[in-house]
């Protein structure tokens, strides 16, 4: 044990890594900081509980590939969660609400107990969460969902109106009176 022990530590003398922090507050707590990460705990706060600092935990991930899978793993489960209670809210759910009431019965041998009986069961429904589903669809279909939609014109536009000042004061007269007719309203342009 003594001899594997002295091969571990010349292996890691010989790629240049000392014992440090890692090896004392990080590396025996890789299974909890795997728990950590299940839990939600941001990486700012892993390295606070870990009692190093914010910048020595990245460069750790970057080290050691035990931390980064710890941390990865963790993550993966929470993400999953995270994922299945937003489709769940966006589509809406049922589920059952249980009333329950103390009840004291006699047993021959305890005497009287106390135990919890079911008094009466209703199905409650959640009705989809249209913020939720938003959501949803502008992460999962970006290009279908996204708030600012780009829209290719192909082709030219035809400008057939004519600039007023190209137009004599007769030429507008009579273009006023054409729109106030197209539009019902019937009083000719004032000369």
């Amino acid at each position: 044990m003594m001899l594997l022990f002295l091969f571990y530590l010349e292996v890691n003398i010989m790629a240049g890594e000392e014992k440090g922090k890692y090896y004392s507050h990080v590396e025996p707590k890789l299974l909890l900081i795997e728990a950590w990460a299940r839990d939600g705990v941001i990486d700012e706060e892993i390295a606070k509980n870990l009692g190093i600092a914010y910048s020595t935990l990245r460069d750790y991930i970057k080290k050691h590939s035990a931390l980064s899978a710890a941390l990865k793993r963790g993550k993966e489960v929470v993400d999953v969660e995270v994922e299945n209670a937003l489709l769940k809210r966006a589509l809406g759910y049922q589920y059952d609400e249980v009333t329950k009431e103390l009840k004291t019965v006699i047993d021959e041998e305890k005497g009287p107990i106390d135990i919890l009986v079911e008094t009466k069961r209703v199905t409650k429904e959640v009705q989809p969460d249209t913020t939720a589903q938003i959501f949803w669809l502008k992460n999962r279909r970006p290009q279908a969902w996204r708030d600012k939609q780009e829209v290719g014109l192909s082709g030219g536009l035809n400008n057939t109106t004519q600039d007023l000042s190209d137009m004599t004061p007769d030429e507008r007269r009579a273009r006023i009176d054409e729109l106030n007719r197209r539009r019902g309203i019937g009083a000719p342009a004032a000369t």
